[in-house]
């Protein structure tokens, strides 16, 4: 099936599939910064660049967070449990 045929609902469902922590990071991202733009109002005395670089700071630790264990799940199931199932198949035969 080419990528053409492809339909995109299909399309972000299966990366979503393969790379699990990706929709989580982006979730993560807008929850934060939702939440801190409605923190906005009540503030206080604190000026607005140290608002948005508190915000930003963590959205991008939220996503760097969730990156990181997007590449331990990977190379858990690709160092760890593929060899393991491959010697399950080996002792089969």
């Amino acid at each position: 099936m080419s990528s053409y045929e492809e339909e995109n609902d299909s399309k972000f469902m299966r990366k979503a599939k393969e790379n699990p922590f990706v929709p989580v990071g982006l979730a993560g991202f807008f929850a934060i910064v939702g939440y801190r733009l409605y923190k906005m109002k009540s503030r206080g005395d604190t000026k607005m660049s140290v608002h948005l670089i508190h915000m930003r700071v963590a959205a991008q630790g939220f996503v760097v967070g969730a990156m990181t264990a997007g590449v331990l799940y990977s190379m858990y199931k690709d160092y760890i449990v593929k060899p393991r199932e491959e010697a399950k198949a080996l002792a089969k035969k």
